[in-house]
């Protein structure tokens, strides 16, 4: 299994994101994850469609973006237009799931879903077979360097045994208190997309923090 390794740009040093983009493509990531927070879903605000275009500019790898958003509906046309490649939005906000991935998929954008550590993973189930990326979120989305929540791992493991039937081309990603200490053990528990922030990109030294992280996953 070919385990996916995105740095999330909300850890990164903006005065010189240009450098940062370099050196976290330099050491081998995989894509790039941009968190979109609204301060009414998350208790903090970040970023909009023109992040998104400032790093297209900088990179041709794909863009993954994660509406942390009450109201995603209104942005899929704007953040596609940037130059998305994966959107994602909350299974706890979406009133009518199949429309919104439906909508997204149309915009030539794959469509993800995602879940708060508290929100039973059953609620996601029924999705399955319709999303190409569903991010578990391992600490409660607002902010970065927090710690694991240690028990994701079985939260994760019920996913993997229903995604083995429903979808077993599934990306599963994980989001939230990544670090070398515990990447292998996700990606023995099934998770094949590591989305990392702090410990990409602290020091300024994405390039070989993500090369010990890929030594550490040994995929």
């Amino acid at each position: 299994m070919n385990v996916k390794i995105s740095p999330s740009v909300l850890a990164a040093d903006l005065s010189c994101l240009g450098d940062e983009i370099a050196r976290a493509e330099e050491g081998g990531c995989d894509t790039f994850h941009v968190d979109i927070m609204d301060w009414h879903f998350v208790p903090n605000l970040a970023f909009g469609p023109n992040i998104v275009k400032t790093i297209r500019k900088m990179t041709d790898l794909p863009i993954d973006v994660h509406l942390m958003v009450d109201n995603p509906q209104v942005m899929i046309g704007s953040f596609a237009d940037a130059g998305s490649d994966y959107i994602t939005v909350h299974v706890e906000v979406v009133d009518d799931v199949p429309v919104i991935l439906k909508e997204i998929s149309e915009k030539g954008v794959h469509p993800g879903i995602s879940l708060k550590p508290d929100t039973p993973v059953e609620a996601v189930f029924e999705y399955l077979d319709s999303v190409e990326i569903l991010l578990v979120m391992t600490v409660f989305p607002g902010f970065g360097g927090q710690n694991f929540i240690e028990a994701s791992y079985e939260r994760i493991r019920k996913i993997v045994d229903r995604a083995s039937e429903a979808n077993p081309k599934l990306i599963l990603s994980v989001d939230g208190g990544v670090n070398p200490d515990n990447a292998s053990l996700l990606v023995n528990a099934g998770v094949n997309y590591l989305v990392v922030g702090t410990s990409v990109f602290k020091n300024h030294m994405a390039v070989e923090n993500i090369r010990y992280l890929r030594k550490v996953v040994g995929r």
